[in-house]
């Protein structure tokens, strides 16, 4: 099995783990930003330290970058913030395995954004799955009112928010991928430990500031919650650092597909953690989802 494969399901995995801590920091401990935040202000000082201590035990330092590395680095953590605010956000909506799947949305749209930033290019059996997944989020985005018009089932906040959180991690995904391969450097975890140590500590400070000024002591509050929320910092860098690595190695649509065994994961969580109970026609929106992810690497 390829490196980068593996790497895909180790950030799934650590992901999911992620998702779950900060899904239960959000139900009435910290606001969506609070969580937000916690994500990256205790995932920051494991990242840059353990980037620091692998490029002295090695001596394998970037040799120099592009102008364009940080374009593309602060481009896509913005959107990752974005992105993960409507997350913890969509919690709120629906169940976990639900709200996990929503997301997923971001593999069909990084084929998409791919093609339009980096003109990486879809297949016809990729259009197909993308069409797939589309029936798939469809399915979904079918709300608890089963009787109400298709209107407002299509246009609910769950499948808003669950769309956009796609399409920024689908974003930061293309630009993180087009940030390491701005350094120069011939060690694919170094170019990724860089980037993702630039990312974190930019996405921390600039949450920080933004938090001090609209949402008045969730800061204090996400220090106060530090015994739960370093796990999540922990699970974060473990997760990103694996994303980030295969990022180096393949095309993140790519990344992205093999990683929808987090659908699974979550399933797991959402019935063994949050004893949360999963409809027919979800899980039936669940397979179609997973399968045009899973055509998408097998037909693009």
């Amino acid at each position: 099995m390829e490196t980068w494969v593996l790497l895909a399901i180790m950030a799934a995995a650590f992901q999911t783990l992620r998702f779950m801590l900060q899904k239960q920091l959000s139900m009435g401990t910290l606001s969506a930003g609070g969580a937000t935040l916690a994500r990256f202000f205790y995932a920051a000082p494991f990242v840059v330290l353990g980037t620091g201590l692998y490029v002295w035990a090695t001596g394998a330092a970037p040799r120099g970058f592009t102008p364009a590395f940080w374009v593309y680095a602060l481009s896509g953590g913005l959107a990752q913030i974005l992105a993960t605010w409507c997350v913890v956000a969509l919690f709120a909506q629906r169940n976990f395995a639900v709200g996990i799947t929503y997301k997923k949305t971001e593999v069909v749209q990084t084929a998409l954004v791919g093609l339009i930033l980096l003109g990486d290019r879809v297949s016809a059996g990729g259009l197909v799955a993308i069409l797939i997944g589309l029936v798939g989020v469809l399915v979904l985005s079918n709300g608890p009112g089963g009787s109400r018009g298709r209107g407002r089932r299509m246009l609910n906040a769950a499948a808003g928010l669950g769309l956009t959180s796609g399409g920024f991690f689908a974003l930061s995904a293309v630009c993180y991928r087009a940030a390491t391969l701005e350094i120069v450097s011939d060690d694919a975890l170094v170019r990724a430990g860089v980037t993702l140590s630039v990312v974190t500590t930019a996405q921390t400070l600039g949450l920080v500031a933004w938090l001090g000024w609209r949402e008045a002591g969730q800061v204090a509050r996400v220090w106060a919650a530090r015994r739960t929320a370093v796990w999540m910092g922990l699970t974060g860098m473990g997760g990103s650092l694996g994303w980030f690595t295969a990022f180096t190695l393949q095309n993140a649509a790519y990344v992205f597909a093999v990683g929808q065994v987090e659908v699974i994961f979550s399933i797991l969580a959402s019935v063994l953690f949050f004893h949360e109970r999963i409809s027919g026609r979800e899980y039936f929106g669940i397979t179609l989802v997973t399968a045009s992810i899973l055509a998408l690497v097998a037909l693009a």
